[in-house]
């Protein structure tokens, strides 16, 4: 009986390049990924197939197919799977760059009405000419798009330490009417220290009413785990916090406190030392410091400015819980600016559109810039190290 000789994945691909040359290029390029990615996988298991390890973490679970526009062409691999979750090839970055731009681009040719060859000539002077893309692959990724933006947003979440909220507005048709939508957005820090987009939703306003069904939306995806929530001081998140998380302490953002002070201050002269003490009283080591520099710069503003000692006894100590925190932990989620920087790159990629004409087509332009934030971040650097 003939042994048979198992042939190395790789042969595939020098045989691709030296039969077809150039041509063989994308075979050559899916051979070496998918082999790639099956070396990755057992890496992260800890283990080789059919290998018994007691370092094991997980047991491979075949395979999933999943086409992804490269520099070559459109590609089908086999993408590795993992019977828990968890893992993906880094190879593939949860989808290459091409296929984020043709998704976004997409998604501003819904609200726009930019015709699918405006797109193709767009597309292919930002990543140039030699990116094959066909009207086709254009109408399949908008045919697609808000499926697959969808799935994103009621993905399940999991144990999620802290998140950070926060809303901004934007016009939309509604009724025969222009009105301002709010746009809800939720970062959550999860348990290994990564930032995630856990949540977004387009609402009639910031109402209690609407911040209650967003929070409630989180906790049925699984939200859980939560011990601070970081956001600024909107009337109607505070009264849904309260009934969805009443438990999980809350951080105002100092950074808006700061800002906030400025109102009550009498004189412009005074402005400047007024917020070097605040600074002072958010910068203390511990809150037994910060409760003694409060209660010093009441004593004085009661006499220079009463009206700010009144609001700054009442309204300051909210932008204490972060001591409570490790101090690691701390400066990350003293205020909302994260989310703020977020959301001005929103305004700088909705201002085009000036107004939505409903507001799925603006809730699906905002997915898709803040999928594609999610995407760098779950592949980016830990933000909080939780174990410390």
């Amino acid at each position: 009986m003939a042994m048979r000789v198992e042939r190395h994945p790789l042969e595939g691909a020098f045989e691709a390049l030296l039969e077809h040359g150039l041509d063989g290029a994308g075979e050559a390029l899916r051979i070496l990924v998918n082999e790639a990615s099956k070396i990755e996988r057992a890496q992260y298991l800890h283990a080789n197939p059919h290998e018994r390890t007691a370092e094991r973490v997980d047991y491979a679970n075949g395979y999933k197919q999943k086409t992804v526009l490269t520099r070559v062409g459109e590609l089908t691999f086999e993408v590795p799977q993992v019977r828990n979750g968890g893992f993906y090839p880094s190879a593939l970055e949860k989808g290459s760059r091409t296929e984020q731009a043709v998704n976004l681009a997409c998604a501003e040719m819904y609200v726009q009405g930019v015709s699918t060859r405006k797109v193709i000539t767009v597309l292919q002077s930002l990543l140039g000419p030699e990116v094959a893309i066909s009207s086709t692959q254009v109408s399949k990724a908008a045919a697609n798009l808000d499926a697959g933006l969808t799935a994103w947003r009621e993905r399940p979440l999991d144990e999620t330490p802290y998140i950070i909220l926060d809303a901004r507005y934007e016009r939309v048709r509604e009724a025969g009417k222009i009105i301002d939508c709010a746009v809800l957005v939720a970062i959550g820090i999860t348990a290994d220290g990564r930032r995630r987009i856990i949540g977004v939703s387009v609402a009639l306003s910031e109402a209690e009413v609407h911040w209650r069904a967003f929070l409630d939306s989180l906790i049925r995806r699984g939200l859980k785990g939560v011990r601070l929530i970081v956001s600024d001081d909107h009337a109607g998140l505070k009264a849904a916090r309260r009934a969805t998380l009443p438990s999980v302490p809350w951080q105002r953002c100092q950074f808006h406190l700061q800002q906030n002070a400025h109102a009550y201050v009498p004189r412009l002269d005074q402005r400047k030392s007024v917020a070097q003490r605040i600074r002072a009283i958010f910068n203390a080591p511990d809150k037994i410091e910060a409760e003694r520099l409060l209660k010093q710069a009441l004593e004085i503003w009661a006499k220079e400015a009463p009206k700010l000692a009144e609001w700054a006894e009442e309204n300051l100590p909210m932008g204490f819980a972060v001591f409570d925190l490790p101090i690691g932990h701390r400066t990350r989620l003293r205020t909302t600016n994260g989310l703020e920087r977020i959301n001005r790159e929103l305004k700088r990629r909705t201002r085009v559109v000036s107004i939505f004409p409903n507001a799925a087509s603006c809730l699906r332009l905002v997915s898709a810039l803040l999928a594609e934030v999610d995407e760098d971040w779950m592949t980016g650097k830990i933000y909080i190290n939780l174990a410390a």
